[in-house]
């Protein structure tokens, strides 16, 4: 998917979540984007009204996330961001190898 963007909107609930409950912070979530991520269309909790997307990707030190988000407008809306778990992990690993050999 070629994901066009221009900024990032947080939710401030969303934003406190994802550092409370996972230890990440928007920076660091934001900055995923900016590499070379994996996106999907989430189909399960995409709506008529919004369509969801999950992301999966690494940032600049190497931790590896996955962020669930929104597009408004042509702003990022992220919805929750956490590390993948370790069945994620080597998903993305088998994945990325394929792609960038």
């Amino acid at each position: 998917m070629d994901l066009k963007f221009c900024g990032f909107d947080w939710d401030e609930g969303n934003r406190e979540k994802s550092l409370r409950k996972h230890q990440v912070n928007c920076q660091e979530a934001e900055e995923v984007f900016l590499g070379s991520p994996m996106v999907y269309v989430d189909e399960r909790h995409s709506t008529e009204e919004e369509k969801r997307y999950v992301l999966f990707g690494k940032t600049n030190p190497g931790r590896t996330l996955l962020i669930a988000f929104t597009m408004r407008e042509e702003k990022v809306r992220i919805i929750s961001a956490r590390p993948m778990s370790q069945k994620e992990r080597k998903w993305y690993e088998e994945e990325s190898r394929k792609t960038n050999p």
